[in-house]
């Protein structure tokens, strides 16, 4: 090495950061903001953020009711509202602090598609629960008027949540990396983490190649990639898949849309529609960490398209892709002190882009209390 790479982006650091996706750079963030004079480098594996965060359907969201109702059927009343919170604070972090930054977030309202009745009955309790968070006595209300409207075929009722929207996942990327950039947060890409030792005095981060990297401290935000350097956290990877069609011609509906308790979702993009997930298909072959779409998932999305989104039509598929995310047996996201040196914040379930703000918060914190 030469003396300059020595002496800035191979020297020894204050904080590193292992991922710079969402998570890791809400924390580099708030990191920056409580240490202003530390030294701070967040590394990445990927030429650009490998996991979910650019891979994902750019919904500001914060959980459908029926995702929300199971929650607390498997979770209890009080962690599922915790987590509904901890998103919903997340989404409004990002309206605050990124209010002039272009990453085409809206409030285009979002829509709950259901078969049938049955969920209807718990859904007054539920907004009762939910007013704490949002504020609102009517989080969630009906909106069968606008199922014809909208086009939808094979459902009865439809659910509206005026609290959410949709926004650019890349801009929105874009836009933290470059708020960090102008902190002084020093970044790493294509360098992957093969191996950490920690000593008494300081961290050794072993490179795929080389040169390794030395820290007083450092932050696990891999999230699904994880399990590869902390194979005791209780955290699967799990693949989302996603298509996006070719412009529809008089696409009826505008928002964000959720059916089957948030196993498949969709949202206009313009006239083109983007679709994801049916993960709920084959739950076992998308515990994965193999970022590509597959034949079965892509024909169950593209089923759901043409007999739910648009009945009886089958427009163009212009692209597929998939991204990874982190699952466990429980969906509170896993924020904690590892040892003396190192912290994680991981595991947050499909829902980083509301999540990412409050973790990336929280696990600051914790460094500095720790």
């Amino acid at each position: 090495m030469s003396i300059w790479e020595q002496e800035t982006f191979y020297a020894l650091q204050d904080i590193i950061i292992i991922g710079a996706g969402f998570t890791g750079l809400w924390t580099a963030l708030y990191l920056r903001q409580l240490f202003p004079s530390k030294k701070i480098t967040v590394v990445e594996r990927g030429v650009t953020p490998a996991g979910a965060s650019l891979r994902n359907a750019g919904f500001a969201c914060f959980g459908s009711a029926t995702e929300i109702l199971a929650d607390i059927d498997s979770m209890g009343s009080e962690k599922a509202l915790q987590l509904v919170s901890m998103r919903f604070e997340g989404l409004r972090i990002i309206q605050k602090i990124l209010a002039a930054a272009p990453i085409d977030f809206t409030i285009c309202k979002g829509y709950e598609l259901l078969a049938d009745e049955q969920k209807l009955a718990r859904l007054s309790v539920l907004n009762e629960w939910l007013y704490l968070i949002t504020g609102s006595p009517d989080t969630f209300t009906l909106a069968d008027d606008k199922i014809e409207s909208f086009g939808f075929g094979g459902i009865s009722h439809l659910i509206e949540n005026r609290f959410e929207g949709s926004l650019h996942s890349g801009k929105l990327l874009n836009s933290l990396w470059q708020l960090a950039v102008r902190t002084g947060v020093q970044f790493l890409f294509a360098t992957e983490i093969k191996e950490v030792d920690e000593r008494s005095n300081r961290v050794r981060l072993v490179t795929q190649n080389g040169p390794d990297l030395y820290a007083t401290q450092i932050v696990y935000c891999t999230n699904a990639f994880s399990a590869q350097l902390l194979p005791q956290v209780d955290l699967v990877p799990a693949r989302g898949q996603i298509l996006l069609t070719a412009p529809v011609p008089d696409l009826k509906f505008n928002g964000t849309f959720h059916c089957e308790e948030g196993y498949y979702y969709f949202r206009n993009m313009g006239d083109r529609i983007l679709l994801g997930g049916a993960r709920n298909t084959s739950f076992q072959t998308e515990y994965t960490l193999d970022a590509f779409p597959t034949l079965p998932i892509q024909q169950a999305l593209e089923r759901f398209l043409s007999t739910v989104v648009l009945p009886g039509q089958q427009p163009q598929i212009e692209q597929r892709w998939a991204g990874i995310m982190a699952m466990g047996n429980e969906k509170m996201p896993i924020v904690e002190q590892l040892t003396t040196r190192s912290f994680c914040a991981l595991r947050l379930g499909g829902m980083g882009v509301a999540l990412a703000p409050v973790v990336g918060r929280t696990v600051a914190e914790l460094m500095r209390k720790g």
